[in-house]
């Protein structure tokens, strides 16, 4: 699995799921209404595969069961689609009341105007018990427009049996560098069989964040700025390259295949890697397709400067258009902040936000769900930097990125020709 943005949304592997077909009669046809027995009706859509499908319904029928005249319709998809089919749906002024969104797309749909500025609600929505830190990831210029589902972090997942039978033993993940990771790394895929590496990462976008951020920069500013250099570009994709010419991880071509799978293809899901850098979300999916017991550990370079970041899973917002404002932002609230429903959803969307929340869910919580908690819980506690949603443009330098890093990893460019252009297609992606 990639650290991106979009797999830091999906925090269980995504299977083909069809889309329950959207109402074309108008604005929020079919939701945000009167129901026919005279409740209110909603639409809520959400991305994942088939158990979270499960799961969410059956947080669906909780609410329904306390607010018997309220009906709601669940619209699940596929992540390759969704985004797509809620542009279609927003073009026709038709999308669903309650919408689950991740990256920089909540920002880009308040810049069209779509979403509820959510003060206008406060008083249904309480969001009072949530982290500071948590509840600014759903702000756009300083106003709440989203909610997180959870909390997710970077961080970097091992498989110890991979490492003891190489030989190699487990470093001080207090103090390791980058350095020590490339040569950690290949030790392990020289003392393993063929086809098992010590480096299953697949280096992305939001690996040039956490790059940049450990080396004093930042890849977004405040006000929506490009705030990473292009020599700190340069600096990253050159050490992505040494990790291929070392033998830490396997070549550009699988590599390449690598990105964006399902964690069942991941290296570190197939148990032929020793580390991983994903999002901590990711633990249990992982350890599930391997059937390892995987561990969750400080990013090297934290030591030296912090580039980890607390990060939304995903967010719920609401349409600006939806006819029951009032009902929609008590679902959120419900789906955010109520125990009984927490104890359903568990960390399928990240880490709870809210503490008492947490701690209702713990002791429902695997082994390895509880890893995760504990890895936030220990971030929680460092000097992070702030993150902010990706300004309006943001999701074009996701493109941009893939391609002048395969362009450095396959030799068709150098890494300072490929920072440069980086850096100036970026700068003017979210200059608009």
């Amino acid at each position: 699995m990639t650290l991106t943005r979009r797999t830091a949304m999906t925090t269980v592997p995504l299977g083909a799921l069809a889309l329950s077909g959207l109402a074309a009669c108008g604005p929020n046809s079919g939701g945000g209404g009167s129901g026919e027995d005279g409740g209110d009706s909603l639409r809520f859509s959400w991305w994942g595969n088939p158990e979270r499908a499960e799961t969410t319904q059956a947080v669906i029928d909780l609410f329904i069961e306390r607010n018997p005249d309220v009906t709601i319709s669940g619209e699940p998809a596929d992540l390759a689609g969704y985004f797509d089919r809620l542009a279609t749906s927003v073009a026709a002024g038709d999308e669903p009341d309650v919408i689950t969104m991740g990256g920089a797309y909540p920002a880009e749909y308040v810049a069209r105007d779509v979403l509820l500025d959510l003060s206008t609600v406060e008083d249904t929505l309480d969001l009072s018990e949530m982290d500071d830190v948590a509840l600014t990831t759903g702000q756009v210029d300083g106003i709440q427009y989203a909610v997180t589902t959870g909390i997710n972090a970077p961080g970097m997942i091992v498989n110890p049996a991979v490492l003891e039978a190489a030989g190699v033993e487990m470093p001080d993940t207090e103090t390791w560098t980058w350095e020590d990771y490339r040569e950690i790394a290949t030790a392990v895929s020289e003392g393993s069989p063929e086809g098992t590496f010590g480096s299953g990462t697949v280096f992305t976008h939001d690996s040039v964040d956490l790059w940049a951020r450990q080396h004093g920069e930042i890849l977004y500013t405040e006000d929506g700025q490009i705030g990473v250099s292009a020599e700190t570009v340069e600096a990253f994709f050159e050490y992505s390259t040494s990790l291929i010419d070392s033998g830490a991880s396997p070549s550009a071509e699988q590599i390449v295949e690598l990105t964006d799978v399902g964690p069942e293809q991941t290296l570190m899901g197939r148990g032929l890697a020793g580390f991983a850098l994903d999002w901590s979300s990711s633990l249990t999916a992982l350890a599930t397709a391997s059937g390892a017991a995987l561990e969750i550990v400080k990013i090297p370079g934290e030591s030296q400067e912090p580039g980890a970041w607390l990060q939304s899973s995903q967010f719920y917002t609401i349409s600006a258009r939806t006819a029951s404002p009032d009902l929609a932002a008590k679902f959120v609230s419900f789906l955010v902040s109520d125990p009984d429903a927490a104890k359903l959803i568990l960390t399928d969307r990240g880490v709870p936000a809210i503490e008492s929340v947490r701690q209702a869910i713990l002791e429902e919580l695997s082994e390895t769900a509880q890893r995760e908690v504990e890895y936030i819980s220990a971030l929680g506690e460092m000097d992070l930097k702030q993150t902010w949603i990706g300004p309006a443009g943001s999701t074009a330098v996701e493109e941009i990125t893939p391609r002048h890093q395969n362009a450095v990893l396959f030799g068709d460019a150098t890494p300072a020709d490929a920072a440069e252009a980086w850096h100036e297609e970026a700068v003017a992606a979210v200059e608009g």
